[in-house]
């Protein structure tokens, strides 16, 4: 697995968690799922997500360029 599939696992499971909480315990854990999201939007355009570098001490690898 690379960084960049375990960083989109990681958004998944957060995202679906956020969403379960928010049905069963309460509505304010919607915030979080924005909070995912902003991060995700902020990553598109920055490049840089504190999640990568998590992913990266925990051994996975980053993608080679398709030449």
């Amino acid at each position: 697995m690379t960084i960049n599939e375990g960083l989109r696992l990681m958004a998944g499971v957060f995202t679906l968690i956020s969403i379960l909480l928010a049905h069963y315990v309460s509505s304010y854990w919607l915030f979080f799922t924005g909070f995912i999201a902003l991060n995700l939007i902020q990553s598109s355009f920055t490049k840089w997500c504190p999640a990568m570098m998590i992913l990266k001490k925990m051994g996975l690898k980053e993608e080679r360029p398709v030449s």
